[in-house]
């Protein structure tokens, strides 16, 4: 079977697994690099870019090596290559997870529990619950829905597509390690920058179809290509920016402004702010099934997009 067949049932099928079953309760595999990740940093941290470096080709060029070598093992089966392609995209996407968080603190809203809704967030992002009220625990859950649809789940898709098995892992791997140690802590300013940097370029492909299939799957296809021309490029995060613009000119809404982390205060631009109204706890949902329709879009763009490139070379 083809590789480019392989990947597109692989895809499809891991996709679908992470439907029904979402992730595993136990033994997660990038709960799994996580830990190795951190033994990794216990023997090689020191406050100096180019530890933080090696560490960062440690990590992802060892899980990427091991995909590779679980491929090349499976190769002469077609039926264990698109098993080999379910089971990684399954591990490395988290779209399901993503909407069953949102939706539990979407629903905790719903019913007047602030308090439910607050202890759920650290779950889907680093805010600092206690200082938000209903509107803006919604507002802070939309914008984590928008980012981590690319970060979570497309931009895993098109390095499937680019990489096949170690594409899928190692975008996993830079996002896992980006999270870890991305953060610009004083202890991570520097050992951090490496993998925030790589991050950076890796979810760069998928933050812009992300932002793309949003203005297509949206209600509102020019207001997320407006919000996205006008407000991206003042958002910090050169990914986040193109994802949250599109996503709150989709839905109608503002997303940015004021945040709170770890009792650091940020000012963030408002994204949308002159056609966008507040948002509101019906946009959770709303904001779910956007991602969702992104997801499946993606996957057919990633399939198709393998396909038309291996046309290209045997062409």
């Amino acid at each position: 079977m083809r590789a480019d067949r392989v990947f597109a049932y692989g895809a499809t099928a891991g996709l679908l697994g992470d439907l029904v079953l979402g992730d595993p309760r136990r033994g997660h595999p990038v709960a799994a690099f996580g830990r190795a990740a951190g033994a990794v940093e216990r023997v090689l941290w020191r406050d100096h870019r180019g530890w933080g470096a090696l560490h960062t080709a440690v990590c992802v060029g060892g899980a990427v090596a091991l995909a590779a070598a679980a491929g090349s093992l499976v190769r002469p089966s077609r039926t264990a290559s698109v098993a080999l392609t379910a089971a990684a995209t399954w591990a490395v996407v988290g779209g399901t997870s993503l909407a069953r968080e949102a939706r539990g603190i979407g629903w905790a809203l719903e019913a007047g529990d602030v308090e439910a809704a607050r202890e759920r967030l650290p779950h889907l992002c680093g805010r600092d619950p206690q200082a938000l009220d209903s509107d803006g625990i919604a507002r802070a859950v939309v914008e984590s829905v928008a980012e981590n649809t690319s970060d979570a789940v497309v931009g895993a898709l098109v390095w499937g597509a680019v990489g096949g098995v170690p594409g899928l892992v190692g975008f996993r791997a830079v996002n896992t390690l980006d999270a870890m140690v991305g953060h610009k802590s004083s202890r991570y300013r520097r050992y951090g920058w490496a993998s925030a940097r790589l991050d950076d370029l890796a979810g760069w492909p998928g933050a812009r179809l992300t932002a793309v299939l949003a203005a297509v799957a949206g209600g509102d296809p020019r207001g997320a290509l407006r919000a996205w021309r006008a407000d991206a490029g003042r958002h910090p995060s050169p990914n986040a920016g193109p994802v949250e613009a599109s996503f709150a000119g989709a839905l109608g809404v503002r997303l940015g402004g004021t945040l709170s982390y770890a009792g650091r205060v940020e000012h963030r631009p408002v994204l949308n702010g002159e056609y966008g109204r507040a948002v509101g706890v019906q946009d959770v949902e709303r904001a779910v099934r956007l991602s969702r329709r992104v997801t499946w879009l993606a996957l057919g763009v990633s399939v198709a997009g393998r396909l038309v490139a291996k046309k290209g070379r045997t062409s």
